[in-house]
C-alpha cells in the first residue's frame, strides 16, 4: 500500500505504511536533531540526551521499558547520528500500542535526574575512550575534521572528550526542551495495522502534546575545497590504514544516484542502512586492484544519504609490511581510469543490479521499512525512498562519468594515513 501522510495540529508528521504480510508492526519517532546541531562546547550532547531518554519517567520508571518490551516479545532501540535522533519499537501487531505509549511519554515526560546524568557521563566517556582504541575511528575522525572546516559534520557524533567532561544537566535539559517537540518530529508506523485506527491512536496520544518553539537551525554550508588535504596519524599496533574521503552530493541532489552506482563499481554495493553490513565486494574495481594484488587485506566504501553534502569514504587495511602510501599508490590509477574512460554498459547494468539487490535486502523487514520511511523523510522526502529503484534504473554511462569527473577530483578529497608504530593492542 502507498504511504499515508498526515500532519497533526501540533506539527507532528505522521507516516503510515499498512502491510499485512506478518502480524508485526514497527513504530518509530524521528527527531530532526543530531550532531549537526551542535557547536563547540556541547559536542556529543545529542547522543548523550538520547541515552538519558532511556533513564525513565514517572509512567515508565528506569528499566520498565526494557522489561515491558521483552515481556511483549518485541525489540527496541535508539540511535543518534549526524542528521537525526530516533527511537523504535517492533512488536507483535496486537501489542504495538505499548510502543506508541512509550514514545508519547518520551517526547514530553523524561526526567533527566541529576544522579542519572552523572552516571551516564561515565558511560559516555568510556564509550569515547573505547572508540579511541580503534585506529579506524581515530583516522575517520581526523579525516572528517579536515574535510569539513565549516559544516558541523566535522565532528563525530560521540563528541569531543573535553565537552563530555563539562556538559551540564541544565544543557542536556535545554537540548531536550528545544528539540523534542512534535513539530520537530516524524512518527512512522509500518506493518500489520488498520490505518484509520492507527492514526486515531496517534492523534489521541500525541495530539495533546504542545508544540515547542521552532528549534534553531544551524546552517553553515561547507565552501568548495580548493586542494587536496592530508592528515597523518601515528599509533601503536602492527596494522596501518588508509582512508580517502571525497566530498559527495546530498541525498536530494540529482548527482546522488549516479554517484551511488559509481561507488558500487569502485568499492561494491554498501550496506544501505544502519543495521546492515556491506556484502562482499570482490567484483569491485578497487577490491581487485588492492586486495587481490596483495597490497591491502580489506577494503570498504561508504557514501550515506545525507541532508547536506557529505563524503564518499574509501577505507583500506594495508597488508603487514605495506604502507598506506603503497595502498594509495595502487588505488589512484583506478580512480584516474574511471575519470578518463567511460564504464561499459555491462558494468553499469551489473552495478545497478547489485545496488538494487542491496536496497531490497535493506528494506525487506518491517523494522527496516519503518527505518527507510523515517530516514528518507529526514534527508529528503518519502518519495525519495519510493522512487529509489526507478531513479537507479535511469542512470546512464554518461551520468557516471560526469559525476566521477565532478566529485572524484584530487582537489575534492582528503587523504588520511594511520601509520602503525608496533607494540600495543591496535
Amino acid at each position: 500500500m502507498a504511504v499515508f501522510k498526515h500532519t497533526l495540529d501540533n506539527g507532528l508528521t505522521v507516516l503510515l505504511q499498512e502491510r499485512h504480510y506478518a502480524p508485526v508492526t514497527t513504530f518509530w519517532v524521528w527527531y530532526r536533531v543530531g550532531s549537526r546541531n551542535e557547536v563547540p562546547g556541547i559536542t556529543g550532547i545529542a547522543h548523550w540526551a538520547e541515552h538519558m531518554l532511556f533513564k525513565g519517567s514517572e509512567a515508565f520508571p528506569k528499566g520498565q521499558i526494557d522489561r515491558q518490551i521483552a515481556r511483549s516479545g518485541g525489540i527496541m532501540n535508539g540511535l543518534t547520528w549526524l542528521d537525526f535522533t530516533t527511537f523504535l519499537e517492533t512488536l507483535p501487531a496486537d501489542r504495538i500500542d505499548l510502543g506508541l505509549r512509550i514514545e508519547a511519554d518520551r517526547m514530553a515526560k523524561a526526567l533527566f535526574d541529576p544522579e542519572e546524568v552523572a552516571l551516564e557521563r561515565t558511560v559516555i566517556i568510556s564509550e569515547r575512550q573505547g572508540a579511541e582504541n580503534q585506529p579506524t575511528f581515530l583516522l575517520a575522525e581526523e579525516v572528517g575534521a579536515a574535510a569539513f572546516r565549516v559544516h558541523p559534520y566535522h565532528h563525530e557524533t560521540i563528541g569531543d572528550m573535553v565537552d563530555l567532561e563539562t556538559i551540564t544537566r541544565e544543557q542536556l535539559w535545554n537540548h531536550y526542551q528545544t528539540y523534542y517537540g512534535p513539530n520537530n518530529a516524524i512518527a512512522v508506523a509500518a506493518g500489520d495495522f488498520e490505518t484509520p485506527r492507527m492514526l486515531e491512536r496517534i492523534v489521541e496520544l500525541f495530539g495533546r502534546l504542545p508544540a515547542r518553539s521552532d528549534p534553531p537551525r544551524l546552517v553553515r554550508p561547507e565552501p568548495p575545497q580548493r586542494g587536496e588535504r592530508r592528515v597523518n596519524l601515528e599509533g601503536p599496533g602492527n596494522t596501518s590504514y588508509m582512508q580517502v574521503a571525497y566530498h559527495a552530493p546530498a541525498a536530494g541532489d540529482p548527482d546522488f544516484m549516479p554517484m551511488t552506482v559509481l561507488t558500487t563499481i569502485l568499492t561494491g554495493a554498501a550496506g544501505m542502512n544502519l543495521f546492515s553490513s556491506s556484502p562482499p565486494n570482490r567484483s569491485s574495481r578497487l577490491y581487485r586492484a588492492l586486495v587481490e594484488t596483495g597490497v591491502a587485506v580489506s577494503l570498504s566504501g561508504s557514501m550515506p544519504a545525507m541532508l547536506d553534502p557529505y563524503l564518499y569514504q574509501i577505507t583500506a587495511t594495508a597488508r603487514t609490511g605495506n604502507s598506506p602510501a603503497q595502498v594509495e599508490e595502487a588505488m589512484d590509477p583506478e580512480i584516474e581510469r574511471v575519470l578518463e574512460q567511460p564504464i561499459s554498459e555491462a558494468e553499469l547494468e551489473t552495478a545497478i543490479k547489485q545496488t538494487k539487490a542491496q536496497f531490497a535486502y535493506s528494506s525487506e523487514s518491517v523494522t527496516n521499512q519503518g527505518y527507510w520511511l523515517g530516514y528518507s523523510a529526514i534527508v529528503a522526502d518519502t518519495d525519495w525512498f519510493e522512487s529509489f529503484p526507478e531513479r537507479l534504473e535511469a542512470v546512464t554511462v554518461q551520468d557516471v562519468q560526469r559525476v566521477a569527473r565532478t566529485h572524484l577530483r584530487r582537489s575534492n578529497r582528503t587523504v588520511g594515513h594511520y601509520l602503525a608504530q608496533g607494540g600495543g593492542n591496535r
